[in-house]
């Protein structure tokens, strides 16, 4: 962007980073941070340095994009991807497939976009730019908006899969807790390096930065400027201008900048106060109309400023000031209403040249004295057009109207809708508390009706949402049935049907699904009455989720048939107000194991979800598909469903949500990482410590992750007492329909700690639980349970049988993941059985394949494991009896007959002698005592198959 002039000295080491980065990048070094982090104060020298790092990128054949956040336009959204991708020839994104959904960063157009589908399509597009290595710069990023911050942490977490560097260059005290926050979980994870830089040395500024300047004064301005170069070199140039070194030694930085203003004639001075009030990007054309100049006098004015190094000009004819210190100074400064003024004027200019609306909503905002109906139309729009991709720049500008509107009869629809739009806004950025409070407010304003205005059910409906997300269940539902029992005036039966799914939705997270029955069955008959599809569709799903979830099957499947009945025979374009009805049908179906059911209500629900806007129910239908995926093994894509998943739990920022997310991603994280890996275990600490002290389903689910991690990770003891502590007393807190899999880790970890009678006690339990609800796999989950206790008391066989009835169970539902892994289990057992060698090598086989196929390390891993054993017993035979010589492979065979030992004498012309001698080194060869184990031997070999070594 700007050119810059300040000497770089004393950054050697700064400098021997940055080369060897540059290095690794252009390499493809395996190991490269994917964002490298400069931090220091003011006028340190992190725009020099970053300056010098794209020279010596390009020098190596790099791209180099630069961009910068500025101080006082932080609610434009994606303003430093934007600029950065300003310098992107254009020839790329026309090549790119997805340039229409990126058009909000590349160039602020308006689309009704998925944010996080967003971040996912920027970071395919700085993928595909990166066909030579490609560095972006982020400047000033402690002045971000909240839309880049998002967007930044996605990249972080989620680096392109190419040759790029991202450099973020910010003041670290002034850097806010998001930007902080992802970039330390960076450096954690190895994505981020760091470089802080610090003040300059004594000599380093003496000798590189004070010229000619005698030795004592150099030394008495670096002592006053406390190594800080931008400080020094202004010192240094108000001493050569005539001021004393004894003034200087005590004058401020901001005064000697404002210094740099006295000579300038009033039009200049002008000039400068307007390109501080508009910002790094203003142009010759845009003062122009600002000032009213006429051009020549304008360039005239530009160009002394420009000499004087106060204006600089970069790319595109853009204009700045020298440095954002001096920017501040200026701005704040200037008169206020000159200020104004000068917003006023820019917003139109803007307007007739048909600028970006966020671009033109700053200039309004910052033209408000009072109450604009004009201004306050192009910040509504604004809003509008941010509310899906940037909800916090929609939350801000709504807020900025809002404080303007009058407090009259005559505004009270309007202001109660902004509020209600603006709480939404509130909530999908992640200020739950604050939309919250906002909403009660709402609610305690008279009902407005009519005119189109959403009724107060739909506050208090919102309301409740947002207590969810902040763990609030109680309050939720406190809130609901009041709403519900009111009676001056009584909700309309739209509004009960609205209350009573929110109620319904309340089970199982702080209550049980049966305190909220007879709610739901109301709400049902009411949505009949009304021929209200989308309300008895609600209800229906609500019913068979709650049922679901407390493992009445029978019920729940009713209920999810009717439901799927109904939401089948719509069109997509009737179902936008069922998306969160194909979320909970959705769920129910995984819980009954109908999982085809599940991913195709899934997959309805997150097309007209993306479609929508909804983007609060995303996590819902990806969890749900995850959880399938898991199911049929397929645990890559449920990882990649889950990451998805937390991006948008994240932006919300729900803790309750954040822990069901990396709860369920904990489980997708296990199968899909060998063991010993510590992904699996990283992930289900995050989930417990997002869900806090709380003892809900999603807190509960955390839990149960934990100690199924720390089983896989090889201790049982930290298992069991996750587990332990997800249940609760008498193990009331775990989940009703999946007891028998989280029972299921207690069997095992108590028989891995040697407490057989405790192993016994769960695995009866499970046994108890799964013949209640009758699910193939849950009854899978008790089979192998039941096999620890005779394996533990020395019967394999019994072990044996039930490992495989357990995959038979778990294949008749689709349970692929669980399949193979019971035939894994078995799968030595049953080879080292008397009638087992080939059963237990097909088992092996058939598993392997399964785990291989879905891409389940773990059970890769497993089976690998296990190879040696089901191969030694399996091809044990083949080897042993390769060992005989001819004659003794013939009398084998005839022992395996059932022929004695004279009869093979006579029918060789042997004596028996010989014969026991010959039968006597069989033995000894193969390992057996006995003509029985000898035939058996025999008898394992494969049909037909030779004896060859």
């Amino acid at each position: 962007m700007t050119t810059e002039r300040t000497p770089l000295v004393g950054r050697e080491a700064e400098l021997a980073r940055v080369d060897r980065t540059l290095a690794d990048l252009v390499g493809d070094e395996d190991g490269r941070p994917a964002v490298l982090d400069i931090s220091g104060e003011a006028g340190i020298g992190k725009s020099r340095l970053v300056h010098e790092l794209c020279r010596r990128a390009a020098r190596l054949g790099a791209t180099v994009l630069r961009g910068r956040a500025t101080e006082y336009e932080r609610h434009i959204p994606f303003q430093p991807f934007t600029d950065a991708f300003a310098d992107l020839d254009p020839g790329v994104p026309e090549s790119f497939p997805a340039a229409v959904e990126v058009a909000p960063v590349l160039s602020g157009a308006p689309r009704r976009a998925d944010r996080f589908g967003l971040h996912r399509a920027t970071a395919a597009l700085l993928t595909h730019a990166a066909g030579t290595p490609l560095v972006m710069v982020l400047d000033d990023l402690h002045w971000a908006d909240a839309a880049s911050l998002e967007l930044l942490d996605h990249l972080v977490r989620h680096p392109p899969r190419a040759r790029v560097l991202l450099v973020v260059a910010r003041r670290e005290r002034q850097s806010p807790a998001p930007l902080t926050a992802t970039l330390i979980r960076g450096t954690d994870t190895g994505a981020v390096h760091r470089t802080v830089l610090g003040p300059l040395g004594e000599r380093e500024c003496v000798e590189g930065l004070t010229g000619g300047l005698p030795h004592e004064e150099a030394v008495r301005l670096f002592t006053a400027s406390e190594g800080n170069p931008l400080y020094l070199l202004a010192l240094l140039q108000a001493h050569r201008e005539g001021a004393s070194v004894s003034r200087l030694s005590t004058t401020g930085l901001g005064a000697l900048l404002l210094d740099e203003l006295t000579p300038l004639a009033a039009p200049q001075r002008r000039l400068v106060e307007i390109v501080a009030a508009l910002g790094d990007h203003a142009t010759p054309a845009l003062l122009g109309a600002v000032t009213g100049r006429h051009p020549a006098d304008l360039a005239a004015d530009l160009t002394e400023l420009t000499r004087r190094d106060l204006l600089r000009t970069g790319q595109h004819g853009r204009l700045a000031l020298r440095h954002p210190v001096l920017r501040s100074l200026v701005h704040d400064g200037t008169d206020p209403w000159l200020r104004t003024e000068t917003h006023r004027l820019a917003a139109a200019e803007l307007a007739r040249a048909g600028a970006p609306l966020a671009e033109r909503a700053h200039h309004a905002e910052r033209s408000l004295s009072g109450w604009d109906a004009h201004a306050a139309a192009v910040l509504t729009e604004a809003a509008e057009q941010a509310a899906h991709t940037a909800p916090a720049s929609c939350a801000h500008w709504l807020d900025v109207v809002l404080r303007h509107l009058p407090h009259t009869a005559e505004h009270a629809v309007e202001r109660r809708a902004l509020m209600l739009r603006r709480a939404r806004a509130l909530g999908a950025c992640g200020q739950l508390r604050e939309s919250r409070d906002l909403l009660h407010q709402v609610i305690a304003l008279p009902d407005p009706g009519g005119d189109g205005a959403e009724s107060r059910a739909s506050a208090v409906v919102l309301c409740a949402v947002m207590e969810r997300h902040l763990g609030r269940y109680s309050e939720a539902v406190a809130l609901l049935r009041r709403e519900l029992h009111r009676d001056d005036p009584a909700p309309s039966p739209a509004d009960q049907v609205a209350l009573g799914m929110e109620l319904g939705a309340s089970a199982p997270h702080d209550t049980s699904y049966p305190t909220v029955r007879a709610d739901v069955a109301r709400t049902l008959e009411v949505a009949r009455s009304l021929d209200d599809e989308a309300g008895v569709a609600g209800a229906l799903t609500v019913a068979a989720l709650g049922e679901a979830y407390e493992g009445e099957m029978a019920a729940a499947d009713t209920y999810a048939r009717q439901a799927a009945a109904l939401v089948d025979s719509l069109p997509d374009d009737d179902l936008t107000a069922l998306c969160e009805q194909l979320a909970r049908l959705g769920w129910a179906e995984a819980f009954l194991e109908r999982y085809a059911d599940a991913e195709r209500h899934a997959d309805r629900g997150l097309a007209i979800a993306r479609r929508t806007g909804q983007l609060y129910l995303l996590p819902h239908l990806l969890l749900c598909k995850a959880h399938v995926h898991i199911q049929i093994c397929r645990p890559v894509s449920a990882l990649e469903l889950s990451d998805e998943a937390e991006d948008i739990a994240r932006g919300i920022g729900s803790d309750e949500l954040l822990a069901f997310v990396l709860g369920t991603k904990a489980h997708a994280v296990v199968a899909a990482c060998p063991p010993g890996d510590p992904r699996p275990l990283a992930v289900a600490e995050e989930a417990v410590a997002a869900a806090g002290l709380g003892g809900n389903w999603w807190a509960s689910i955390a839990w149960c992750m934990l100690g199924y991690a720390s089983l896989t990770a090889g201790d049982p003891v930290r298992a069991r007492d996750a587990v332990l502590h997800a249940g609760g007393p008498g193990l009331r807190s775990l989940q009703p329909s999946m007891r028998p899999l989280f029972l299921e880790v207690l069997v095992t970890a108590a028989v891995a700690d040697g407490d057989l009678v405790a192993a016994k006690e769960w695995a009866e339990r499970a046994r108890e639980e799964a013949e209640r609800l009758d699910l193939p796999v849950q009854r899978a989950s008790a089979m192998r349970s039941a096999a620890h206790i005779p394996l533990g008391l020395g019967d394999a066989r019994a072990a044996a049988e039930l490992f495989v009835s357990a995959a038979d169970e778990s294949a008749r539902s689709g349970g692929v993941f669980w399949e193979a892994f019971s035939l894994l289990l078995g799968a030595p057992l049953l080879a080292a059985g008397p009638d087992g060698p080939r059963q237990g090598q097909a088992a092996w086989q058939r598993g392997q394949r399964l785990a291989a196929a879905g891409g389940a390390e773990m059970l890769v891993q497993l089976a690998e494991a296990i190879r040696p054993a089901v191969a030694e017993v399996a091809d044990g035979p083949e080897r042993r009896l390769a060992e005989l010589t001819t004659r003794e492979r013939e009398i084998a065979g005839l022992v395996a007959e059932g022929l004695t030992s004279p009869s093979i004498a006579d029918r060789l012309c042997l004596s028996r002698r010989t014969v026991e001698t010959h039968i006597s080194r069989i033995y000894r060869k193969t390992g057996v005592s006995s003509r029985a184990a000898l035939a058996a031997l025999m008898a394992v070999r494969a049909p037909g198959n030779p004896f060859t070594v």
